[in-house]
Parts: C-alpha cells; sequence; structure tokens
C-alpha cells in the first residue's frame, strides 16, 4: 500500500523573516538618528561663514560709498579743469597758425630782402658807364675795394675772435654785440662765417674746422647764443688769433679776422714775440698775409688808469700792431 507523503505548509512570515526586517528597520533608524544629530554642527558653520561674509560686503560698500562721495567732490573741479585746458589748447592752436603764418611771411620776406641785399653788394662793387667815366676825371681814382669807416669789406669769409673775460661780459658785453652785428650788416652776403672766444672755443662747437652757413637764421642764432656765452678767457686774444689762422687761413680765399677785446695780459715784453709769431703763421705763399686782421678795442681796462703797465693800453698797442702788418684796421673806442 501505497502512502502518499504529506505536503509541509509554508509559512511566509516566518522567524528568520522577521528577524530581518528588524534589523533593516533599526539600520535605518539608527542613520536617521545619526544623521540628524550632525545637522545642527553644519549649519551652525555655514551661517557663520555667511555672517563673515556679510560683513565683508558691507565694509567694501561703505568703502565704496566713501569714494563715490570723494570723487562726486572732485568730478566739478575736474571738469572745470578739463574745460580750462580745452581753452588753453584752443589759444595755442590758434597761436601756432599765427605763428605759421608769420614764419611763412618772413620766409617770403627774407627771400625778398636776399635778392636785394645781392643785389646791392653787385651795385656796391660793379660801376657804371656814368660813375667810371666821372672818376676818369679825379687824379687819384678809389680802389674797386675801397674801405667803409676805413675797414676793407672785400673778404668772402669772417671770423670773430671775442674775449670773454669778466671785464668784457661786464662792462661792454652789449656793447660788443652791437659792434659785432653792425660789422655783419657790412658783409650783406658772406660765403661762411665763425665765432670763437680769445681761447679759440668755438661759439658752434659743432662747425668746429669748418663755416657756418650765412643765413639770416644762422646770424640770428648767433646773436642769440652770444647773450650768453662766456667760457673761461684769459684776457689775451693770441690763443684765438692763431686758432683762426692755423684751421680756416687759406691763400685761395678772402678772410678777415675780427678781434674784440679789452686788454693783453702777455706782458710787454711778449709783444715782439707774439707780434713775429702771428706774422709768421699768417704768411701766404706770395709774402703777403693770408688773412686780414681787424681789431675793435673797448676801454674797459685803459679807463681805469693810464700807465704803461695798463693791460687795455697793451691790448691797443698789440693790435694796432698786428693790424696794420696784416692788412686790417684797428678801432679804439673812446666809451
Amino acid at each position: 500500500m501505497i502512502r502518499r507523503r504529506r505536503k509541509r505548509e509554508f509559512e511566509l512570515f516566518s522567524l528568520s523573516f522577521l528577524d530581518c526586517i528588524c534589523c533593516g528597520f533599526g539600520a535605518i533608524i539608527l542613520l536617521f538618528v545619526l544623521s540628524r544629530a550632525g545637522e545642527p554642527m553644519v549649519i551652525e558653520g555655514v551661517r557663520e561663514d555667511l555672517s563673515g561674509l556679510l560683513r565683508d560686503l558691507q565694509e567694501q560698500k561703505f568703502e565704496l560709498r566713501g569714494e563715490v562721495t570723494v570723487l562726486n567732490r572732485e568730478l566739478p573741479g575736474k571738469k572745470q579743469q578739463l574745460s580750462e585746458e580745452k581753452s588753453r589748447l584752443a589759444r595755442l592752436q590758434g597761436d601756432l597758425s599765427e605763428i605759421k603764418g608769420e614764419f611763412a611771411a618772413s620766409e617770403d620776406m627774407a627771400q625778398v630782402q636776399n635778392v636785394i641785399e645781392n643785389q646791392l653788394a653787385e651795385a656796391r662793387q660793379t660801376l657804371t658807364e656814368e660813375m667810371r667815366r666821372l672818376l676818369a676825371h679825379q687824379r687819384t681814382p678809389p680802389p674797386e675795394d675801397a674801405p667803409i669807416a676805413g675797414i676793407p669789406v672785400d673778404s668772402e669769409y669772417v671770423i670773430f675772435v671775442i674775449d670773454t673775460s669778466g671785464s668784457m661780459v661786464q662792462r661792454a658785453w652789449p656793447q660788443m654785440m652791437r659792434n659785432l652785428e653792425e660789422i655783419l650788416n657790412a658783409y650783406p652776403q658772406l660765403k661762411g662765417l665763425q665765432v670763437m672766444n680769445d681761447m679759440g672755443q668755438y661759439l658752434f662747437p659743432q662747425y668746429a674746422g669748418e663755416w657756418i652757413p650765412d643765413t639770416h637764421g644762422r646770424r640770428r642764432a648767433v646773436m642769440s647764443v652770444l647773450r650768453t656765452w662766456w667760457p673761461f678767457s684769459n684776457s689775451s686774444p693770441v690763443e684765438g688769433i692763431e686758432q683762426a689762422i692755423r684751421r680756416h687761413a687759406t691763400d685761395e680765399h678772402k678772410i678777415s679776422i675780427y678781434v674784440m677785446g679789452d686788454e693783453f695780459s702777455g706782458g710787454l715784453g711778449n709783444m715782439e714775440r707774439v707780434m713775429s709769431r702771428v706774422e709768421r703763421f699768417n704768411r701766404g705763399r706770395d709774402g703777403d698775409p693770408r688773412v686780414r686782421i681787424h681789431a675793435v678795442g673797448f676801454p674797459v681796462v685803459i679807463m681805469q688808469s693810464i700807465n704803461f703797465g695798463n693791460t687795455g693800453l697793451m691790448f691797443s698797442m698789440l693790435m694796432r700792431e698786428i693790424c696794420h702788418r696784416n692788412g686790417g684796421t684797428f678801432i679804439g673806442l673812446n666809451q
């Protein structure tokens, strides 16, 4: 007899299942409790960070407000200053336009004046047929290079050797500049000119050993720089004369040296040696002087006392003889 086994009943909610469920819920509750316990600390930290950030932002806001207040106070002044600068710029532009117009006009006038002066120079050196006929009746007709006020003006190049000692600068400088300008005016058109002091120092070092081009602009520049040009001087024209002859004298060009000074400090015993030395330097191939040497004596020192050792008197004696030996003229001023 076959006995059938009874099927075992399956229980859904067994004790093991309940244990698992309880453990799971317990773990969830524990995690929830732990997370809730740490939340206040996180919130407190975030709150402190936000409070610090808020304080920083407030301080920055106060600083910006202060800067804005200062800028608002300065703004009207800056606007006024800008307006004044614009007005000044407009005036300067107007002045610039006016100067440009004057410069253009002066350039035109300078060209016209150059033409007139060239024509005048040619007229001085050219005789008309009527003038030649009248001069033919004279016993001794004057030479074509007749001097003006005793000074020949036939030179193509002119060198000024100027005494820059204290006595000249303090008591004769304005008069010297007037005389120099008058001498230049006697030469309407030169091929070149040069200016140095009695020590041989050049007024324009960039033209040392060369010739300054003779233009109206260069002449104005010479007069302008001379107003405050006072290099060291030993109160003796010898070095300047020798420098001018050594570096500029030639047998091909007509050159004149104008010495402008008030004293010779070399001593009476050296005068003849100086005169012979200058004459030897200046002798050309044909035995004649290569350059004319003129001199203008200013009575600054000689007026202080008249005695045989006076340096102003020695200057007059020295330069009169040097001019005589070298085809020039000595002019002694009386005041």
